[in-house]
């Protein structure tokens, strides 16, 4: 029996693009060779997504009227569109405890320019049966959207149609790593008890550690037109419901010179700041006001090299 290899050349590709396949067959042998009975094979070249990246991100606060309604930003980073789900929530939040939910959430999506790219009131009004097919609400009064997204910077606006506690959350529906979400940042209104804290949430998929920034701002809002911004944020971090970090003042952080570094530090003291290397894992960022105040505060959750 003689057998010989055969080199394929492979391009390399970023990881987590899709599956290759081709066919290989022998035929023709020379020099009184013959084939086996077995002549063709399929070779799958796979390329697994094992990168360590967020794959879900959601924040829950306090939603009310003109410029308090819930804002959220994020970014789809990469080469390639990402499919994303976007969930609006009100009415479902009673069940995990929330007081004064959202009782009708509406959901617009915009782009970087403003320009609106979609808008739901109840999620069956349209887009049904995709949503159905991923992770509807549990209410048929809250709102969804299930749309595919080039690369770049969105946002998420919730409103009601009267005040409450809503949540927007931002789901990966794909698992390519060349393209995938890399920050929130949410501003709403803090209010004076847990039940309406501003609630960052977000799941770390993957295998290795992961390094984030998460800041928590108040009074430098007021530069940007924002009134009533919260005068002095506290940052609380929690792994599932474990308290592992808190920030007050973020100069006041053991490695305040590696948040500086990054790039993004908070640009008013009285603002708060983690950077940290986290496990996957699913975490939450609370934002509160110190003693007991209220206002108008952004968290953000970043993704730092």
């Amino acid at each position: 029996m003689t057998s010989k290899n055969i080199t394929v050349p492979l391009i390399n590709e970023p990881v987590g693009e899709p599956t290759r396949q081709f066919e290989i067959t022998l035929s023709d042998p020379t020099n009184g060779a013959f084939l086996g009975t077995t002549a063709t094979a399929i070779v799958d070249i796979t390329n697994p997504d094992l990168s360590t990246k967020p794959i879900n991100i959601s924040t829950r606060g306090l939603v009310q009227s003109g410029d308090d309604v819930m804002i959220a930003g994020f970014i789809i980073q990469g080469s390639n569109s990402k499919q994303v789900l976007i969930r609006g929530l009100g009415p479902s939040l009673t069940q995990r405890g929330v007081i004064n939910a959202l009782q009708d959430p509406t959901l617009d999506l915009r782009d970087q320019s403003g320009t609106q790219l979609a808008f739901n009131d109840n999620y069956k009004d349209s887009q049904e049966a995709a949503i159905e097919a991923t992770l509807p609400p549990t209410d048929d009064n809250e709102s969804a959207i299930v749309i595919t997204l080039a690369p770049g910077t969105y946002t998420a606006i919730l409103r009601g149609k009267a005040n409450g506690v809503g949540e927007v959350e931002v789901y990966d529906l794909d698992s390519t790593s060349a393209t995938h979400l890399i920050n929130i940042s949410t501003r709403a209104f803090v209010g004076s008890d847990d039940n309406t804290a501003l609630i960052g949430g977000f799941i770390i998929d993957g295998q290795t550690s992961h390094n984030i920034l998460i800041r928590a701002i108040g009074p430098s809002l007021t530069a940007y037109g924002v009134t009533g911004a919260l005068a002095d944020p506290t940052l609380d971090f929690y792994r599932g419901s474990q308290l592992i970090y808190s920030n007050d003042d973020w100069t006041t952080a053991p490695n305040e010179a590696d948040i500086v570094a990054t790039g993004a530090p908070p640009t008013d003291a009285k603002e708060s700041a983690l950077l940290l290397n986290v496990d996957p894992g699913t975490y939450t960022a609370v934002v509160r006001g110190k003693n007991g105040t209220t206002g108008v505060a952004l968290v953000e959750v970043y993704e730092v090299p």
